[in-house]
């Protein structure tokens, strides 16, 4: 009896070593990204704490309506460490989507993020699709001051099948999410897939895979 008490407290204290070994992800007030640093880390150095200014946690742009006419009728503008240096290792971000009528967010993933969606003007088609092997669908209709959230890594997207501009605003648990649109990725390497690989993939012959690569 007296070696399985040893043994269970031995095995707690592992245990609680364990759960407080981990470092958290900040360990002093902010970590005002360098981006002028010559270091390599997981994200930006931090510029001594002495030189941060207000203008490294101060951004101004997601008032302003991006410009939809493109090929997707989209926009969208981030507000993220790239422009708020003081969002290095905060372990989160924010981004405003314009849609134009009939425009989308298309599919896409962010490998380092999940997202929470908020709809501010207008409404949107939105949805995700489950993993493997069940690939199922989410999605709902969305109208203004309703939320939905994507989680991390699938893939997901945004359509705006009103005839009015929709706009939305999103924030996302990384400082840097990251973005793989898939239509990119897939057709638009470089260099490319090879043609076979994805003719195979996508069930289609290779003159159908050189078509969908060269709009890319």
């Amino acid at each position: 009896m007296a070696s399985h008490l040893s043994f269970l407290a031995l095995l707690a204290t592992t245990t609680w070593c364990c759960a407080i070994a981990s470092d958290p992800s900040l360990l002093q007030d902010f970590c005002v990204a360098d981006k002028m640093s010559q270091v390599n880390v997981n994200g930006f150095a931090c510029k001594d704490a002495k030189d941060a200014v207000v203008e490294d946690f101060f951004f101004s742009g997601l008032h302003v309506a991006g410009n939809t006419r493109n090929i997707q009728g989209s926009a969208v503008t981030a507000a993220n460490v790239v422009q708020i240096p003081g969002l290095n290792t905060m372990g989160i971000s924010m981004v405003r989507i314009d849609y134009a009528p009939k425009g989308q967010n298309p599919p896409h993933t962010h490998p380092r993020a999940t997202e929470i969606l908020a709809v501010l003007e207008g409404s949107l088609y939105v949805g995700f699709v489950t993993s493997n092997p069940n690939n199922t669908l989410i999605s709902k209709v969305l109208n203004k001051g309703d939320v939905f959230v994507f989680p991390k890594g699938l893939v997901h997207f945004q359509y705006n099948y009103g005839t009015d501009n929709a706009v939305a605003i999103a924030a996302l648990s990384s400082q840097n999410p990251g973005v793989i649109t898939i239509a990119n990725t897939v057709f638009g390497s470089k260099p490319s897939i090879s043609d076979d690989i994805l003719a195979k993939a996508f069930q289609v012959d290779r003159r159908t895979v050189n078509w969908m690569q060269a709009q890319f």
